[in-house]
């Protein structure tokens, strides 16, 4: 680790002076790169100076043990140094986890009724308030793109586009089956049900042309769409569902009045959806080498229950349960969302030990 460390710290000295020297108006591409290299590797080597300048202490104080005046003091600056370092050495090898090339991408959350019939509709809509509830507090952008309403509200099938800051590294692990119990509206008898949901949250590709998808494997058809927006949108044939024939990707998109950006929007959603079956086939791989508690991929694996009758919501991959189910269902999912991403920083660290 100490090795990497310091090739890093002299990277960082050569950005500076690449950075002393270069115009950004002549080459702004490399000039924005190298910038974000060095706000990168700045807290890190800060750090490390940090740890080393721990190490000078403890070499300090061991030349002032042969003074016996100065031998208590001495053997308290070892002790507290020691300790400062040890805590260092944890955050630097968290800082050196590999990172996440898609955490700071936009995101496609899909959110579709299982069992349950009427009920997990109803459940998919009070998801879809949870999660859109989480972007508002995150400053995030929400954009419907297509929706399948139930006969009795909420929703067959939704998907969202949260557009903001890291939205994927604070949402990939939602990922997987959500299950609800509590006694449903419809319900006369006053027994509680059990109904489930399916959530895929999928990183969006940089542009459609970073996925390859061959034109001549689209199956492309265009129908009138349904639902709300007034006369105009049942008039023209402005809805667009896109089949991708090699994995039996189907995508249907009829947010817009526009036929073309409907089209536009379903690629970017089919792009997203064939990215993440690459990316939940790598996490597979993964997942058979190692155990993974978390971030498998594994759709159909329940991940979460929501007990309303008892006020609280359980994690089942890290066993994690807290009793503030309405503020959850609210959009307060920060406690979650830190746990999760902590327990997977545990284990990439697990794994670098092995």
């Amino acid at each position: 680790m100490l090795s990497k460390l310091d090739q890093l710290a002299n990277r960082l000295v050569e950005l500076d002076e690449l950075l002393m020297h270069q115009d950004a108006t002549s080459n702004m591409d490399s000039y924005r790169k190298m910038t974000r290299e060095h706000a990168e590797l700045g807290p890190l080597v800060a750090l490390y100076h940090s740890y080393q300048e721990a190490g000078n202490d403890i070499v300090t104080a061991q030349e002032m043990l042969a003074d016996p005046d100065m031998k208590e003091f001495a053997q308290e600056e070892i002790e507290a140094a020691k300790t400062t370092m040890t805590q260092l050495e944890r955050e630097l090898q968290t800082m050196l986890l590999p990172k996440d090339a898609n955490d700071e991408r936009n995101i496609f959350l899909e959110i579709r009724a299982g069992t349950g019939g009427d009920e997990s509709a109803l459940f998919a809509g009070d998801l879809l308030r949870m999660y859109t509830r989480f972007a508002e507090r995150n400053r995030w952008q929400v954009e419907l793109v297509s929706a399948s309403d139930s006969d009795l509200g909420g929703y067959r099938e939704v998907i969202v586009r949260l557009v903001g800051n890291g939205a994927y590294s604070k949402l990939k692990f939602e990922s997987g089956g959500h299950r609800v119990q509590r006694v449903p509206a419809t319900e006369t008898q006053g027994r509680i049900h059990t109904s489930a949901c399916t959530v895929a949250v999928m990183p969006e590709a940089d542009e459609v042309e970073d996925v390859n998808i061959n034109p001549a494997d689209l199956r492309i058809d265009t129908y009138r769409a349904s639902g709300a927006g007034g006369q105009h949108i049942n008039k023209t044939d402005s809805a667009v569902r896109i089949t991708h024939l090699p994995t039996g990707i189907v995508v249907e998109c009829q947010d817009d009045r526009s036929q073309h950006k409907n089209k536009a929007q379903a690629m970017k959603v089919l792009a997203a959806r064939i990215k993440d079956v690459q990316l939940r086939e790598q996490q597979s791989k993964e997942a058979a080498t190692r155990k993974s508690l978390i971030g498998s991929g594994d759709r159909s694996e329940r991940i979460r229950t929501y007990n309303f009758p008892q006020g609280r919501m359980t994690d089942h991959r890290i066993n994690l349960t807290l009793y503030k189910l309405d503020f959850i269902m609210d959009g307060d999912l920060t406690e979650l969302t830190n746990a999760l991403a902590a327990e997977h920083q545990a284990e990439l660290l697990a794994a670098l030990g092995d």
